[in-house]
C-alpha cells in the first residue's frame, strides 16, 4: 500500500491550491484519511481529517484556523483524498502529508504519503 500526494507548488497570498492523494495497492478498504503539515522548524500537525462516511473535522495548526479556508473531501471509489486550500497565507507554507488508515491483506495499518511542498509568498 502506498499513498501518493500531488498538487503542491508555489502561489501568492490569497491564491488557491488543491492537493490530491491516492491510495494504491491491494486495498480492502480505506478508513479515516487526513492531511497533516509540517512547517520549517515545527512539528508535523494535523490539518483536517475525514471519515469514510465523509464527516470532516478541521483543527487549528499552530494557532491558525484553516476552517473556512480549507476543505477536505474524498472519493471512496477512487481511494483518494483532497485538500482544497483557498485564501492561502504565507503561514500556510509547509510540507503537506496525506495519511490514511487502510485495511489490506496485511491488516489494518496507518500509512503516510511522502509529502508535497506548498509555498505561499506574500
Amino acid at each position: 500500500v502506498q499513498l501518493q500526494a500531488s498538487g503542491g507548488g508555489r502561489v501568492q497570498a490569497g491564491g488557491s491550491l488543491r492537493l490530491s492523494c491516492a491510495a494504491t495497492g491491494i486495498i480492502f478498504s480505506v478508513n479515516d484519511m487526513a492531511w497533516y503539515r509540517q512547517a520549517p522548524g515545527k512539528q508535523r500537525a494535523l490539518v483536517a481529517r475525514i471519515s469514510n462516511d465523509g464527516t470532516a473535522n478541521y483543527v487549528d495548526s499552530y494557532g491558525d484556523s484553516v476552517k473556512g479556508r480549507f476543505t477536505i473531501s474524498r472519493d471512496n471509489a477512487e481511494k483518494m483524498v483532497y485538500l482544497q486550500m483557498d485564501s492561502l497565507k504565507p503561514e500556510d507554507t509547509a510540507v503537506y502529508y496525506c495519511w490514511a488508515v487502510v485495511t489490506s491483506p496485511v491488516g489494518v495499518r496507518e500509512y503516510w504519503g511522502k509529502g508535497t511542498q506548498v509555498t505561499v509568498s506574500s
